[in-house]
């Protein structure tokens, strides 16, 4: 009898063909949607559930699910699930393991060269029929060689963030609740500074953290205000870890000068969301994670770690709020 593993939501045929050529022998894969009338039912029997956090799996999916041992997701984010519910039934949680930590790195320096070059802006004189308007004296593009990059929350993607503005010849400073070691922080070209000097000396500051009590509107007024005038704000990570009425003040009265966003408060965000009629901001719907390349990665995390747990080892890659409760 094969193990069974169910997935959901049920994703684009191309992209499940990845998970079907990848998965190890002895096991089935069922792929659902969670409105599915068939997705409780399915769960009856199932030992494993592989997908992404979303909403409706409380107590209820629990209760349905009497031999699950692990959730596993294709994501890193996990702020939508019941993490009491599988705290409860003694079920791990586990992320994706770093798998799209290249993406979400690439992603994040894009975002830097966009804000600071003025990307969006630019693009939108040219279509419009604009060439070069203004002077340079006001439109004042940046360069990123010199500048200093704050890293908030040094994990695998803030890792990689530091690797690569390294070659852009930035300097690179961090603050994260769990620090490097000297020598790793030697090898990586990083120094740890305390989170209100990160804001104060920082051109840059790029937020990688999960979203929890504790990073929730991280970055409010009082944060905002701390940083230069001249300084840019990324977040990649989750969009309630900043204050959106903050950013929006502090965008438009000269306390900060740009932001780069891929993720908001609210996913999609009302249409005519403040934010929306700034020049200042650039946005992408996201969209970080998920590149071509990194679903292969995924998968194999995800089916790596499947079969670790059913070889009776305990999982890899275990949320923090229910490490001491994995097996």
């Amino acid at each position: 009898m094969p193990i069974k593993i169910v997935f959901a939501p049920r994703l684009p045929s191309a992209i499940m063909d990845i998970a079907r050529a990848l998965l190890p022998p002895g096991y089935e894969l069922q792929i659902l949607d969670r409105r599915d009338p068939e997705f409780l039912p399915a769960m009856r029997d199932a030992e494993y559930f592989l997908g992404f956090a979303r909403g409706g799996m409380g107590a209820e999916f629990y209760r349905a699910a009497p031999r699950l041992r692990l959730v596993q997701l294709i994501s890193a984010g996990y702020d939508r699930l019941d993490i009491e519910a599988a705290r409860q039934a003694g079920v791990p949680i586990a992320n994706n393991g770093g798998a799209n930590s290249v993406a979400v790195a690439e992603h994040t320096m894009m975002l830097i060269l966009a804000v600071m070059k003025k990307l969006v802006w630019q693009h939108a004189n040219v279509v419009a029929g604009k060439w070069r308007v203004g002077d340079f004296a006001e439109t004042r593009p940046h360069e990123l060689a010199g500048k200093t990059l704050g890293i908030v929350g040094l994990g695998a993607i803030g890792k990689k963030v530091a690797r690569r503005a390294v070659a852009f010849d930035l300097r690179v400073q961090y603050y994260d609740i769990a620090r490097l070691s000297e020598d790793q922080e030697d090898a990586l070209g990083v120094r740890f500074v305390l989170f209100p000097e990160l804001l104060e000396t920082s051109d840059v500051v790029s937020l990688h953290v999960p979203l929890t009590d504790r990073t929730l509107k991280m970055m409010g007024a009082r944060e905002l205000a701390r940083m230069k005038p001249d300084a840019i704000l990324i977040n990649t990570c989750r969009g309630p870890v900043v204050d959106e009425d903050a950013l929006h003040a502090a965008l438009t009265t000269g306390t900060l000068a740009g932001a780069g966003l891929d993720v908001m408060v609210e996913e999609p965000p009302a249409v005519n969301h403040p934010l929306f009629a700034l020049e200042n901001v650039t946005l992408t719907p996201h969209t970080a994670g998920p590149t071509w390349e990194n679903w292969p990665k995924a998968f194999r995390n995800a089916f790596d770690n499947i079969q670790r747990v059913a070889a009776g080892d305990p999982p890899r890659w275990v949320i923090p709020e229910l490490r001491q409760a994995a097996p």
